[in-house]
């Protein structure tokens, strides 16, 4: 009779340590198995890492790719250049102007350094132009300036849409997505323009 009078608070004590385990194993089930959950948990969490990697490096990358493009259509600017090439190079400042400033706040807001670390991007990377070619650009005039001014802001464009392509196939950030989609379709439209200048 005394064993009889346990089962009821034992049997209780059961249920509720089987509700405990099952409330700590509901994100379990619904995966699968915790086999499951822990390596799916681990490899999507690796994919969000590589995912955030990328938008940083994407940043941090495309920062100084549009400083440059805004040094080139400033160049173009200052110069006696084509009704053709001051209007590109003013449609390129407005467009990346804004977007060198969202992206330096995106590397604020994620802590992250300014600069890609060493090893990453250098001279000639993503269409970069280096010294030598700024330094033949500046020298230049006339009809010459503007050959080489759209030449030259093809190749850094061609660059800068494979940048904003690659990172489109990572991200799972809208406002990377965003920007990056724009870029793809901005400057696509622009290396048309440019192409059929030349």
């Amino acid at each position: 009779m005394h064993v009889n009078k346990r089962y009821p608070i034992l049997a209780g004590l059961g249920v509720t340590a089987v509700l405990a385990l099952s409330a700590c194993g509901t994100d379990d089930a619904s995966t699968g198995g915790s086999n499951g959950t822990s390596s799916t948990t681990s490899s999507s969490s690796e994919a969000a890492d590589a995912g955030q990697k990328d938008d940083v490096m994407f940043a941090q990358m495309m920062i100084p790719h549009h400083q440059q493009a805004v040094e080139m259509a400033d160049q173009a600017l200052q110069k006696d250049a084509s009704a053709e090439v001051t209007e590109l190079a003013e449609q390129i400042k407005a467009a990346q102007g804004p977007e060198i400033a969202t992206m330096t706040k995106w590397l604020e807001e994620w802590k992250a350094p300014m600069t890609a670390e060493e090893g990453h991007g250098g001279h000639g990377s993503g269409g970069m132009m280096d010294d030598a070619d700024m330094k033949e650009l500046a020298a230049a005039s006339g009809p010459a300036f503007d050959e080489m001014w759209l030449t030259m802001m093809i190749e850094h464009h061609e660059g800068a849409v494979d940048m904003a392509q690659d990172v489109l196939k990572t991200t799972s950030n809208p406002e990377v997505k965003e920007m990056a989609q724009a870029i793809v379709d901005g400057q696509n439209k622009e290396i048309a323009t440019m192409k059929a200048l030349l």
